[in-house]
């Protein structure tokens, strides 16, 4: 019994220490998903990157299915996009 209480609370925890392949929160993964949505864009969370500036997104793809490589700043503000 203690182990299905044990493994259930490790269940509801597991969304707070949620983390991409990067290492990021995933509040930090959340914002950026959701700025990426109001561009009407979209990708893969594991290839969100953390760079000394902000952040490094690959292979966004946005609406008319181009894609792009996206640096991000530390505010979530665009500072380059490049299309690939």
């Amino acid at each position: 019994m203690k182990h299905l209480i044990l493994a259930g609370l490790l269940a509801a925890a597991a969304p707070a220490f949620a983390q991409n392949a990067d290492g990021l929160p995933q509040e930090t993964i959340d914002a950026i998903m959701a700025k990426l949505a109001d561009m009407n864009c979209q990708m893969d969370p594991d290839d969100i990157e953390a760079e000394d500036e902000g952040f490094d997104l690959d292979d966004v793809i946005c609406v008319g299915g181009h894609q792009f490589d996206i640096l991000l700043d530390m505010d979530l503000d665009e500072v380059s996009r490049r299309a690939e």
